[in-house]
């Protein structure tokens, strides 16, 4: 895990970055520290600028209180056998003693005095001869305010400049436990004993680059065995079908056992599997009115199912189009803005798509045949001599359809013809559908047992059809006569190809029209090749082109 190189954190509020900020502002200047954040990032947005407005203002603080103390060190570094530490910030006193403080940009000072960190620090000091009087916490408290619909650029920045001026330094003392230290050691030497690791989940796992790896157990660099694997017969692909209203998409998709719907619209009333509403959820407490977001139920739905504890074989969201545009406001609630264009050019598109295209993944990657319901929308196509014809679509954006049919196997169209219904399975120029199977009808009756047939159909017709290459052999077969009756004439020593046919038909007309071709010393011409007897004649017809007058020699 440790040789892995992932993909850094790029927020403007990266602890790390901004703790590494926050440092060297202290240590240095501030246009140092400006330098060095930016420079972190690829790009650089509002929040970047308003994130370093904030040190700005509480860096100046903090010196304020350093200009009164005696410093030894800055970042003083524990290098032993046994520990390497780095202490922010050590203060010598008049008898000699030193003082140990770390800094932290944080609210959290309640935890941060439970941990062990200084007394460890304390320890390892005193053994490298240091006399350590006091232990110490400098917390440089964070503002996290967003900006307000009814608010400007400029008139929020000028908030977050007076409620950050409100923001004290805390200064914490804490009290040496040599407990804490013992507990320490304990803890190392039971790592370095161990075999076996437990997973050992708690909040700090929210700060570790490899949770997804540890966590969901993300095999993604496991490599398969180098062996063919048995192609079967899917009979539960995933899928997304589209219809108009009332044609029994749904219905259909309710013949499926162990299936959980996942229902946008309400519309429930015609079937019977397991549904589970994704609509926002409106809670009031007295005065308070609170809003869960409908796409946050979708995500709480999916940490759910990703546990395993349920016996459903599939997922049906119904409708996608409208779980799509829950994301939507999800995301603008995130990034505070109305529209996708208030988030900069392409980045609330951008936004939006990783949001949703990340989280039908994270569903997909569960195991359960997925299958999406959408409403269709038609669009009349006129052609160049002027006559109209209809295609037909998911209700959805193109980009996304687009997107999304790439993460199912199948995309079909139901839709009613005289008071019949049926699904259409070939690929039509004037539908939006198609897949990875070539069935061999053109469309089949709405109905679960036809669909299913035509699929099985398709897929061994396909290995039926595979081991057959027959009309190889036949083609070059058919071939090989033709080499028989043609004799090819190659002109070795002309630099431009010459290559001709000639056939033994045309042989005795070409001796008659050439007799000179023919010479006493030549040979039969049973006996020589054709290529040569074609050599000499183009020699002889050369030496008959020249005119001795001509040459200048």
């Amino acid at each position: 895990m440790d040789k892995l190189k992932l993909i850094p954190n790029a927020e403007p509020n990266n602890a790390l970055i901004i703790g590494n900020t926050l440092h060297l502002a202290l240590e240095t200047n501030l246009d140092d520290a400006r330098k060095f954040y930016y420079a972190q990032y690829n790009i650089i947005n509002d929040k970047h600028i308003e994130e370093f407005m904030k040190i700005e203002i509480v860096v100046p603080k903090v010196k304020q209180i350093l200009e009164q103390l005696s410093i030894y060190s800055h970042e003083f570094l524990i290098s032993t056998s046994r520990f390497k530490g780095i202490v922010d910030l050590i203060v010598k006193n008049d008898d000699g003693t030193v003082d140990v403080f770390d800094f932290k940009y944080s609210n959290n000072v309640k935890n941060y005095l439970e941990s062990a960190q200084l007394h460890i620090y304390k320890y390892f000091l005193e053994q490298l001869g240091f006399r350590v009087r006091k232990l110490g916490f400098i917390f440089v408290p964070k503002w996290q305010g967003r900006i307000k619909n009814t608010e400007d650029i400029y008139h929020f920045r000028k908030r977050l400049v007076e409620e950050v001026n409100k923001l004290q330094i805390q200064i914490a003392e804490v009290k040496y436990d040599p407990d804490k230290v013992i507990d320490f050691m304990n803890d190392i030497v039971n790592v370095v004993e161990c075999n076996k690791f437990e997973k050992n989940t708690t909040k700090l796992c929210d700060w570790c680059d490899y949770q997804n790896y540890c966590l969901l157990e993300d095999d993604l660099m496991i490599l398969p065995s180098n062996t063919r694997r048995e192609r079967k017969i899917d009979e539960n692909p995933d899928m997304w079908i589209y219809a108009d209203s009332y044609v029994g998409k749904s219905t259909f998709v309710d013949n499926l056992g162990d299936l959980l719907f996942l229902n946008t619209d309400g519309n429930t009333d015609n079937t019977t599997s397991p549904v589970l509403r994704i609509a926002d959820i409106v809670t009031t407490e007295g005065r308070i009115t609170k809003r869960k977001l409908a796409w946050e139920v979708f995500l709480e739905v999916i940490a759910e199912l990703e546990k395993k504890n349920n016996d459903f074989k599939r997922v049906c969201i119904d409708l996608v189009e409208d779980l799509y545009e829950h994301c939507r406001v999800y995301t603008y609630n995130k990034l505070d803005i109305q529209h996708e264009q208030d988030a900069g050019f392409g980045k609330g598109w951008d936004m939006v798509k990783m949001e949703f295209l990340k989280n039908i993944k994270r569903l997909k990657n569960l195991g359960y045949q997925i299958i999406y319901i959408s409403k269709e929308t038609s669009t009349e196509i006129t052609l160049k001599n002027g006559s109209k014809y209809s295609t037909y679509k998911p209700n959805i954006q193109e980009k996304v359809a687009n997107v999304l049919a790439g993460t199912v196997d199948l995309t079909v169209r139901a839709y009613v013809e005289k008071d019949k219904r049926y699904i259409q399975l070939a690929k039509d120029e004037n539908t939006f559908g198609g897949g990875r199977f070539n069935f061999l009808v053109n469309r089949c009756e709405l109905n679960m047992e036809e669909f299913k047939k035509a699929l099985v159909d398709a897929q061994k017709q396909v290995n039926k059809d595979k081991p057959k290459e027959e009309p190889k052999r036949s083609r070059k077969a058919k071939e090989e006569p033709k080499k028989e009756n043609q004799d090819t004439v190659t002109d070795e020593s002309s630099e431009e190809p010459t290559q001709k046919e000639v056939t033994k038909e045309e042989q005795p007309q070409q001796q008659e029209e050439d007799p000179k071709e023919v010479t006493e010393d030549a040979p039969k011409e049973e006996d020589k090749p054709k290529t040569r007897r074609r050599r000499k004649k183009k020699t002889e017809e050369s030496a008959e082109e020249i005119n001795e007058d001509e040459i200048p020699f």
